[in-house]
């Protein structure tokens, strides 16, 4: 660097002072904090009322927290300018509103730096307050309104969406109150390849009402465009979806399928473990031993696991547990069979097999076959809209999870809602790209 040219440093452009239309004065660096002295680039004398030029009063000072410094919270201190005209007598201030809301304790600059750390950043709450300098119900509030009218109220994102999933979720673990949310989520990305699946709402509540009435809160052409819509085994989603959005295909997901083949393993082996020795499971019962085992795909069994299923089985009283597990296995060799047609005959055969003439000893069997065959239709769906799963549903149910004991709990609903869509909508490529 033997011809670079270095000039004085302008804390007004490196503090991002530039855009709210301020210039700094006076600076005081400190170890912990960064305190800037700033004052409005262009002074406005003009009276709103008589339009004559007044004269500067005085100034009065006010305090704005703002992006931090490198890792110091940052003072604003504002010199104000008060204005008194001769003419008509009247007194005023300088209008800040392009700095900071009225009456707001944080610049834009540093609310657009916290719902940066939000959503782009993941952090809490507390660490961007800490961060700020100012108290914890300031920068929540600061970053939710913010985030509602940049992110959340944004039209937009709810155009091409042509695939949603829709499931429960329990957004506080109390016992009494309402604990269960409704949401839904755009699989329009993962169905598309083009990216990752994303929240579009979450509804308190979990009934066929509270869908059917978010559905119909929607516009016209958001229906239109709905013709998929993965969903769990509960009737009241699909009976919504096709009262409001009949042309809509429901398709019942492998994640939930398998889970109900999976919970037909795990009954049926309770069962059998209590005819035989009178008590749950123990330690040192083969059965309580192969829980986990019964529950692992064909295809993934190593060879202590074969000899421990085949150990199982070899006996007789353990036959019911083993038509339970060749179903389960069954299902999961449908779903990762390659050949979707050749996928929807092994399925298809296989709900015709439990759905009519199970034996009556085999009552987990008898009803997982009733289910399947009730919502045949909804199963089969997935082959003919491959990548059509509730799977991404649940990946961002367990991001909710992990937002909430960031959070350390929520206790109002409508700041869960915001704070989940902030982090779970797909906002971060906006943000990224500059988005203000």
């Amino acid at each position: 660097m033997s011809n670079a040219t270095f000039t004085a440093p302008c804390l007004s452009t490196f503090c991002e002072l530039d855009e709210l239309g301020l210039v700094v004065t006076r600076q005081d660096v400190r170890r912990r904090e960064a305190i800037l002295e700033c004052r409005r680039a262009e002074p406005d004398p003009w009276c709103r009322t008589c339009g004559a030029e007044a004269k500067l009063r005085d100034t009065v000072p006010r305090r704005l927290a703002h992006t931090p410094f490198g890792d110091r919270p940052t003072t604003l201190l504002i010199r104000v300018r008060r204005y008194a005209c001769d003419h008509c007598g009247r007194t005023w201030r300088e209008d800040m509103t392009s700095v900071a809301e009225p009456r707001g304790k944080i610049s834009h600059g540093g609310v657009s730096w916290a719902l940066r750390a939000v959503v782009r950043d993941h952090l809490t709450i507390a660490r961007v307050a800490e961060h700020l300098r100012v108290s914890w119900h300031t920068a929540n509030d600061a970053v939710l309104s913010e985030g509602q009218r940049l992110l959340v109220n944004d039209p937009a994102r709810f155009e091409g969406v042509t695939t949603i999933g829709v499931d429960e979720h329990i957004w506080r673990h109390v016992r009494f109150k309402e604990k269960y949310v409704t949401v839904i989520i755009d699989l329009t990305p993962i169905r598309n390849g083009t990216g990752p699946s994303r929240l579009l709402d979450l509804v308190p509540g979990r009934s066929k009402d509270v869908f059917r009435q978010w559905l119909r809160g929607q516009s016209p052409s958001f229906r239109a465009g709905i013709d998929v819509i993965a969903m769990d085994g509960f009737t009241g989603f699909k009976t919504a979806a096709a009262e409001v959005v009949p042309d809509a295909t429901a398709v019942m997901d492998p994640f939930h399928v398998v889970r109900l083949a999976g919970e037909c393993v795990d009954t049926t082996r309770q069962r059998v473990q209590q005819q035989i020795l009178g008590h749950r499971g123990r330690s040192g019962d083969p059965l309580y031993q192969a829980r986990r085992t019964l529950l692992t795909g064909l295809d993934l069994l190593n060879a202590r696991q074969f000899d421990r299923i085949d150990a199982l089985f070899a006996t007789d009283d353990h036959v019911e547990v083993e038509m339970a597990w060749n179903v389960y296995q069954k299902v999961i060799g449908a779903y990762r069979e390659k050949n979707k047609k050749k996928a929807a005959k092994k399925m298809r055969r296989l709900i015709e097999a439990i759905g009519t003439a199970v034996p009556a000893a085999l009552v987990e069997i008898a009803k997982l076959g009733r289910t399947l065959r009730r919502r045949a239709a909804d199963v089969l769906a997935y082959f003919e809209h491959p990548g059509t799963s509730n799977g991404p549903t649940e990946a961002i149910n367990g991001r909710l999870e992990h937002l909430r004991g960031s959070a350390l709990g929520f206790r109002n609903l409508d700041h869960y809602r915001l704070r989940a869509l902030l982090e779970t909508g797909g906002f971060r490529p906006a943000l990224h790209s500059g988005l203000r």
